[in-house]
């Protein structure tokens, strides 16, 4: 009876071994199957993707989209009604640069109510530069220094896009200055130029010029430049001007010995009046294709006669008539006189010119009293 039971006892326990083994030995026969079939679609998946490469990135970016909108408006309202969560979320997400005003309309949101105490106000600050210049009226009290620190650029960048201004240390109460939107040059494109070139010319680096973010370009992969078109060079520092050589400082015109002004004005020179007295062009200029002399329009001594600065009025003279007024005559491409010569009225000065920020061969002419520049026309004879 014993050897019977145990051997029924073998069988039993042999028999769930074998349907083990059996069914152990089909399921990893089915898998393997299954894997073999899943490699192979995978491996013709494969190669046709890599066949077309790109064709189908547009889909799978679709996809997220699509998945990312689904996402916000799964979790949307959750995140707005939780302020506690969602100031946590949004401040991990964007850092400290994140203002929440608290006071605001009630707003509703998917059928639900809710209160301005709990919907935060997001502002994140700028830190984008202007696009374009200001045009900046001068103000009582207003400095150099106090103007350059109001718009957060350097006192040389006003200095050199206003180069008109020739005394920085008294500007008027609604005197108009060009503000540039950073620290730099302001810069015009000529033929021929290029952003290697303008930031060699400036002192700054072409990849600078790339980086503003409010310069164009006709061609964003060589950045060519149109003639004509305006960019901004940041930090950069405008080239010292050289005196032309062929400005001659010895006089040719002789000293008039004891002069006394007449009181009346005389032309300086002939040619053409090509721009009048206007609020931002303080003279007149008188162009002459053929250059000519230019003479003084009355008796005085000479207090300037070359370019001793880098302004735009180039190489220049002033005369001091002792009654009051002063007369300067700019872009002089000659000077005949020297600074303490005494000059009679109708006396050479130099020959027109086009020194400095100028043109053309042209005379800027200016008429400068105690209370202001005038308007040479309503003077000259």
């Amino acid at each position: 009876m014993k050897r019977i039971g145990g051997f029924i006892n073998f069988w039993i326990v042999d028999f769930f071994r074998f349907v083990r083994a059996l069914t152990a030995y089909f399921f990893r026969a089915y898998l393997a199957r299954w894997f073999g079939g899943f490699e192979s679609v995978k491996d013709v998946a494969v190669v046709k993707m890599y066949q077309q490469r790109g064709k189908y990135a547009t889909i799978f970016v679709h996809a997220g989209v699509v998945t990312v909108m689904a996402l916000g408006v799964a979790l949307g309202p959750t995140l707005i009604v939780d302020t506690n969560q969602s100031r946590a979320v949004i401040s991990s997400a964007l850092g400290s640069r994140i203002v929440f005003a608290e006071e605001q309309v009630d707003a509703r949101v998917l059928g639900e109510t809710v209160t301005a105490s709990d919907i935060p106000t997001l502002t994140q600050i700028s830190e984008k530069p202007r696009s374009d210049d200001v045009e900046y009226l001068v103000q009582d009290g207003d400095t150099l220094a106090s103007i350059a620190i109001k718009f957060d650029v350097s006192q040389e960048t006003i200095q050199w896009t206003n180069s008109g201004v020739t005394n920085w240390k008294v500007i008027k109460i609604g005197q108009k200055l060009i503000i540039p939107p950073v620290t730099g040059i302001v810069h015009i494109v000529k033929s021929g130029e290029t952003i290697y070139s303008i930031a060699k010319r400036y002192s700054s680096e072409p990849q600078s010029i790339v980086d503003f973010p409010f310069n164009a370009f006709t061609n964003d992969e060589t950045f060519a430049l149109a003639v004509g078109q305006r960019i901004v060079v940041p930090d950069g520092v405008m080239p010292k001007l050289a005196l032309p050589t062929a400005v001659n400082t010895l006089a040719r015109t002789p000293d008039a010995g004891t002069v006394t002004a007449t009181g009346t004005w005389i032309w300086p020179a002939a040619g053409k009046i090509t721009q009048p007295f206007r609020s931002w062009h303080k003279g007149i200029d008188i162009a002459n294709r053929d250059g000519g002399p230019i003479l003084a329009a009355d008796a005085g001594t000479v207090v300037i006669a070359g370019w001793p600065d880098n302004s735009g009025y180039g190489n220049r003279v002033a005369i001091n008539h002792g009654n009051g007024f002063i007369t300067l005559y700019a872009h002089m491409s000659r000077l005949d006189v020297v600074a303490g010569q005494r000059v009679k009225r109708g006396d050479q000065l130099g020959m027109m010119g086009s020194t400095g920020r100028s043109t053309g061969t042209h005379v800027h002419f200016e008429i400068r009293t105690t209370t202001g520049i005038i308007d040479p026309l309503t003077a000259l004879r």
